[in-house]
């Protein structure tokens, strides 16, 4: 239960933002971000191996998410904070020091395995820290401050790439990514950490009183499973992530099929990330929003992404910026409505479910584009693709509209 305080210790809470920012900027401060394709390339690997690359990176976000989020509910999260970027450095070195499929190849499984190490983990224990300051109210504008240093951090991977490969090839992109990864281990031991075992815990113990990793991992699939808010803001999570996190993906393809030249697509893509800046930026103001102005930030979403993407120029960037920030915002909305409806000391285990969740549908979406770009561009496969915000939006007005048709005070009929 969110605990409800008289007055927060600001200079804490600071501290714990503080060190989240700058965790999110690093982690995500790697040169390899807009090189690593063209470094697959160069080395010889041709289209499909690179697509099979991508198949392992999501399968392995898929098969260590719950699990790691589990392990996160039994161990330090702060410890895992700490383990993560190392182990996805260690995929990095991998791939500068023996460049190759099978390199490549481990060096997706280590990064699937890193990332999968702090999803669940961080949102556990920032959501804990706070609450346990009484400042759960925070965490929607925490966590979206936090996209936007992570957002930061790839613009400035993009603006230093260039010039750091063409001083040292991509040894010296692999060095500067690995001395990020190192940076944010450090950083992460600077997180704070107060879990209070007896406050979370649930029926099943060990013998020393607390959540065995077993136990803790069906503690978190029966509370998806049997408690329905619960389940119903894991999808919500899903649906809303998945979508646009795998367009990201093939937004340069879009680029290029307005008629722009390979030069001005960087330029393009900044827009993007500028949208989604501003839509974490926003989260504050828009954290008591209620159901029916959730439902049009997602229909925004759609009309954004369909009309930016079907205009066929250049300036329908400016509609895809606005519906990525749109995107960003739902969701670090829907990640807030998620941690206020978990109970009990399975935090991170049912946040890591989202989490799978969501690769899982990203997996179908990058199938599903791939039939539709193939068979009709890819203008109408963004357009395409963006139809689920669209049923979830309808979705969400007609419940609203339910709930609002049903007397909360009638009072019952003698009998």
């Amino acid at each position: 239960m969110t605990r409800i305080a008289t007055r927060v210790p600001d200079p804490v809470v600071r501290r714990l933002t503080a060190t989240l920012y700058g965790y999110a900027f690093l982690s995500d401060l790697v040169l390899l971000y807009p090189l690593y394709v063209v470094f697959f390339a160069d080395t010889g690997l041709s289209a499909g191996q690179i697509s099979s690359l991508f198949v392992i990176w999501s399968a392995a976000g898929v098969v260590f998410e719950v699990p790691s989020g589990a392990w996160a509910d039994v161990v330090s999260r702060r410890l895992l904070l700490c383990l993560a970027p190392l182990v996805t450095a260690a995929g990095y070195a991998l791939w500068v020091l023996v460049p190759s499929y099978p390199a490549f190849a481990l060096g997706f499984l280590l990064w699937g395995a890193g990332g999968a190490l702090v999803s669940g983990a961080l949102e556990a224990l920032v959501w804990t820290e706070l609450d346990r300051l009484g400042a759960a109210g925070r965490y929607p504008r925490v966590l979206g401050r936090a996209r936007t240093a992570g957002v930061l951090g790839v613009v400035l991977s993009g603006v230093l790439a260039g010039p750091v490969l063409a001083v040292g090839g991509y040894p010296a992109v692999g060095a500067a990514s690995v001395l990020a990864c190192l940076l944010a281990t450090a950083v992460a031991a600077r997180f704070p950490e107060h879990r209070s075992p007896a406050a979370e815990r649930e029926p099943a113990l060990d013998d020393d009183g607390e959540l065995g990793w077993w136990d803790t991992l069906r503690a978190g699939v029966s509370q998806v499973r049997t408690r329905p808010p619960v389940r119903a803001a894991v999808l919500l999570v899903a649906v809303v992530a998945a979508d646009w996190g795998a367009l990201d993906e093939f937004a340069p393809l879009l680029a290029l099929d307005t008629g722009v030249g390979a030069q001005v697509v960087p330029l393009l893509l900044l827009l993007l990330w500028a949208g989604v800046t501003v839509g974490g930026l926003l989260a504050p103001t828009a954290e008591r929003m209620g159901g029916r102005g959730y439902a049009g930030l997602l229909a925004v979403v759609a009309v954004g992404l369909a009309g930016g993407a079907l205009l066929g120029h250049p300036v329908g960037f400016v509609l895809l910026a606005v519906a990525f920030g749109a995107a960003q915002l739902a969701t670090v909305l829907a990640d807030a409505r998620l941690q206020a409806r978990i109970t009990g000391g399975s935090r991170a285990t049912v946040t890591s479910l989202a989490g799978m969740a969501t690769d899982v549908l990203i997996i179908v979406t990058y199938a599903a584009y791939g039939v539709l770009a193939t068979a009709a561009g890819n203008a109408v496969a963004f357009a395409v693709t963006a139809g689920p915000y669209l049923v979830v939006a309808l979705a969400l007005l007609r419940r609203h509209r339910r709930s609002a048709a049903v007397p909360t005070g009638a009072a019952r009929r003698p009998t």
